[in-house]
């Protein structure tokens, strides 16, 4: 990622922008995959048949919300233990 295309994000560094991507693309996952578990989960009510599925369905949802929140807190406790734009950058 540039300067430019990181600038109005006010990233530190290019490693911050870096990991906030990687830790954004994780969260959509977790969105997307909880949105279709819902989705299919409540297609599977209109059958008899298949509400067992549909309530399996409509935990794991919930369980993929649940992650969400997650997911944020992992990337701010990484992106603070990143070295900040002028420190040193040694390992």
């Amino acid at each position: 990622m540039s300067k430019q295309s990181r600038q109005w994000m006010n990233f530190d560094t290019e490693k911050h922008g870096e990991v906030y991507g990687n830790y954004q693309k994780l969260y959509d996952g977790v969105d997307a995959a909880a949105a279709v578990a819902f989705v299919v989960g409540s297609a599977l009510f209109f059958s008899e048949a298949t509400q067992t599925a549909a309530t399996w369905l409509f935990l794991i949802g919930s369980v993929f919300f649940a992650i969400r929140p997650c997911v944020h807190l992992a990337r701010d406790f990484h992106m603070a233990k990143l070295p900040q734009s002028g420190a040193s950058q040694g390992k």
